[in-house]
């Protein structure tokens, strides 16, 4: 059974960071263990909330306190999401290191969570400039959105071929593997495309009506539980694709504001939709 470890926010109320990717990781059979950067009441976008960031010497401890049971050997991959606060980078790339020198087979996954074309950047300072010069090089798979692409690459991207394009270049920086988590394509659909070592793939759903937070983080999960489970690049970029699109239906179907994970649990693992990547 693979492990993950996920280093990420943490909302008491809702589904984001490790409240969004714990589960669906656990719904694929993964080990999924936890550390939050932040304390939060819920996400932002309800307008208001409580919490704070957690001190990054505080999260360097509670790593501490793991890796003192001897249990890094067991983790094969480092998932990471928001970070909160520009002094956790360092902390999140020393944890990287000392797992990948108790399992050199492990990866890191990084959601370089930076901002979305609806609002531009929301992260506080020195956090966009961590990811795009430190742990870019680091990453073995990341997962930008196009807003987040555009940053980290410093291209335009309007179309899936340009995502594309964007998508390859960002590869040649660091990770050998790229999933681009929303493209708009024309017909009022969305596409997803992953790019790796044997080509670049996309495919696309049907926008749904409907703005949730969460999605990314989740997204990100589905996609690296299903890399680790040994499935293509391809098939995991189609299930997670699909997967999505199942939770965001059920969500508004049911006229939630927060992801309805639980209730559209069996979408995270036998999606409904099936979907056919096409090769670009």
């Amino acid at each position: 059974m693979p492990t993950v470890l996920s280093v990420q926010s943490r909302v008491a109320y809702g589904h984001v960071g490790n409240a969004a990717s714990v589960f669906p990781l656990q719904r694929l059979g993964i080990e999924a263990w936890a550390l939050d950067t932040v304390a939060f009441s819920n996400h932002t976008g309800h307008g208001q909330w409580r919490g704070a960031a957690v001190p990054a010497a505080q999260i360097a401890e509670l790593f501490e306190g793991v890796a003192a049971l001897g249990v890094l050997p067991q983790i094969d991959a480092v998932l990471s999401g928001y970070l909160g606060d520009a002094t956790t980078g360092p902390v999140l790339l020393d944890i990287v290191e000392q797992v990948r020198a108790a399992n050199p087979r492990a990866l890191f996954c990084c959601d370089p969570v930076i901002g979305d074309v609806d609002t531009g950047s929301y992260v506080t300072t020195g956090i966009a400039e961590f990811f795009r010069d430190r742990a870019l090089a680091l990453a073995d798979i990341i997962t930008p959105n196009r807003f987040e692409l555009e940053y980290l690459t410093g291209h335009t991207v309007a179309t899936v071929a340009e995502a594309g394009g964007a998508a390859a270049a960002l590869g040649a920086l660091g990770p050998r593997i790229v999933l681009v988590t929303s493209i708009e394509v024309e017909g009022d659909r969305l596409a997803m495309l992953a790019a790796g070592p044997d080509g670049v793939w996309a495919v696309d759903t049907p926008r749904l009506p409907v703005m949730l937070n969460g999605c990314g983080d989740v997204t990100a999960a589905l996609f690296l539980g299903r890399l680790l489970r040994g499935e293509s690049l391809a098939d995991a970029l189609a299930a997670t694709a699909a997967s999505m699109y199942g939770v965001i239906e059920t969500t508004m179907r049911l006229g939630r504001y927060e992801l309805a994970l639980v209730a559209a649990q069996d979408e995270l693992v036998a999606p409904s939709l099936k979907l056919a990547p096409q090769k670009l």
